[in-house]
């Protein structure tokens, strides 16, 4: 048991795809994962395919942790039930020591069947960075611990209960995790083989961090993006979700290079952290026998295409970053084939040489299959989108009105200059439309709910 690769797995929260330095973006500051890119396999193209809620990130962790794909998941992800084996399920069963710290947001009863130890255990969506309602680790998998709190102290004494049994007051939730998963891999004296899970709150919103990290952008010095626009020129369905009016419409040049600069101040202090991380790791000693994941959950518009959320199928949105290093993973490679968060599950297990358990859609990224040529989008009844190497085809639905938008990814890459109406691309545009119709069958889209409404209007 003991030769099997250790697995160390960082799992972002609302992080593009394109935020580390080193991937080429020209302000951010990330030397940690610059260093962790250089000696592992990152790949460029790697997605989620979408969310069947606004909370974007629910489905996603589903399909991380199942290996399941966004139309094969029960209840659109909001738990994931004891027929699909969950990652650190099956690592358990395998002989894994399993520690699980951060955001939950798929159940506790998966939460409890995937970890063996863990701590600062958040179940939600999101919380108040400096004050994480968190749980420790419960064996009997109740976690039926409540804290007090009153509503609104300025205008009543009304007490509500929140689920947690601590509050962690003035500690930052990327510290307060990375705290926890360096005491636990400190204090591992076990000859078994672990697997440590670490999932930030950060960057998602409200996006406060230490202030000597935002001390280090400066607003006015930041490069706004070629796709920044005040408006979206149709409606997407999304305009008045709560990602989306966290800045006034239309969006104004000034307020968006403040949101930049925040979004990437949270993103340099996780980076800091997730180098402590890595520290502590070598401390122990098995950092060669350590499988090291560096992944996200869903990305983010911040001012591209006048959206600030991530409820739609345009590539800031549904491209996350993806590292791979250590044992088994070729070192200095980047690889551009289209990758999604599900296939993560059936590589881990590849590289730690054990079975895929049936459950388990995603195939290896390890493996010399054939690269998949299509990647197929969706966003709840809204949107669909087909992808392939070149071109996207996005179609949006919005109280019976169609809009189709029609990009060349390799000309256009900020997805800017819409060729649907264009009669030089009317075959390409058939041809996409047909291969995303065949898509929404094999996906299993036309048997959801959602898909039932997109397709069925």
């Amino acid at each position: 048991m003991p030769d099997r690769p250790n697995i160390l797995f960082f799992f972002t929260d609302d992080q593009r795809f394109d935020t580390i330095a080193a991937a080429g973006h020209p302000d951010i500051k990330t030397p940690n994962l610059d260093a962790l890119l250089a000696r592992g396999t990152h790949f460029s193209h790697a997605h989620i395919p979408g969310g069947t809620s606004g909370a974007v990130c629910m489905p996603s962790r589903a399909m991380l942790h199942s290996g399941r794909s966004l139309f094969r998941l029960a209840d659109g992800g909001s738990h994931i039930p004891q027929e699909h084996t969950t990652l650190g399920e099956h690592l358990r069963a395998h002989g894994y020591q399993t520690f699980g710290t951060g955001k939950w947001h798929n159940g506790k009863n998966s939460y409890s069947r995937s970890f063996s130890d863990g701590g600062e255990i958040f179940f939600g969506g999101m919380a108040d960075h400096w004050n994480v309602p968190a749980y420790d680790y419960d064996p009997t998998g109740a976690f039926d611990g409540t804290c007090p709190l009153i509503v609104d102290p300025f205008k009543t004494k009304e007490v509500a209960h929140r689920g947690c049994d601590h509050i962690n007051g003035g500690t930052h939730s990327t510290d307060l995790l990375s705290g926890a998963v360096s005491d636990w891999l400190e204090g591992y004296d076990s000859e078994d083989p672990f697997f440590a899970y670490v999932s930030y709150l950060a960057p998602h919103d409200p996006r406060s961090m230490p202030q000597q990290y935002r001390d280090m952008y400066d607003e006015n010095a930041l490069t706004l993006p070629d796709n920044f626009w005040q408006v979206h020129p149709f409606d997407l369905g999304v305009h008045q979700i709560r990602d989306e009016v966290l800045a006034q419409y239309p969006r104004k040049e000034q307020e968006m290079r403040e949101h930049l600069a925040d979004y990437y101040a949270m993103i340099t202090h996780l980076d800091a952290r997730v180098g402590k991380v890595l520290e502590a790791l070598e401390a122990t000693g098995k950092a060669d026998s350590t499988i090291i994941v560096f992944a996200g959950d869903n990305g983010l518009a911040v001012g591209q295409h006048g959206l600030l959320g991530k409820q739609n199928l345009y590539d800031h949105s549904v491209r996350v970053p993806l590292i791979f290093a250590g044992p088994g993973v070729p070192e200095g490679e980047t690889r551009d084939d289209f990758a999604f968060l599900y296939q993560i599950f059936g590589s881990l297990c590849d590289l730690a040489g054990l079975p895929v358990p049936e459950s388990v859609e995603g195939k290896s990224l390890f493996r010399n299959e054939p690269l998949r040529e299509e990647v197929y989008l969706a966003y709840t009844q809204l949107h669909r989108a087909v992808r392939t190497p070149q071109h996207k085809l996005i179609r949006c639905r919005v109280d019976g009105n169609e809009t189709v938008q029609l990009f060349d990814l390799e000309a256009d890459p900020w997805e800017c200059e819409n060729l649907a109406e264009s009669a030089d691309h009317a075959a390409l545009r058939s041809e996409l439309s047909e291969r995303m119709e065949a898509l929404s069958v094999s996906t299993g889209d036309r048997d959801s709910s959602w898909g039932q409404k997109f397709w069925g209007e």
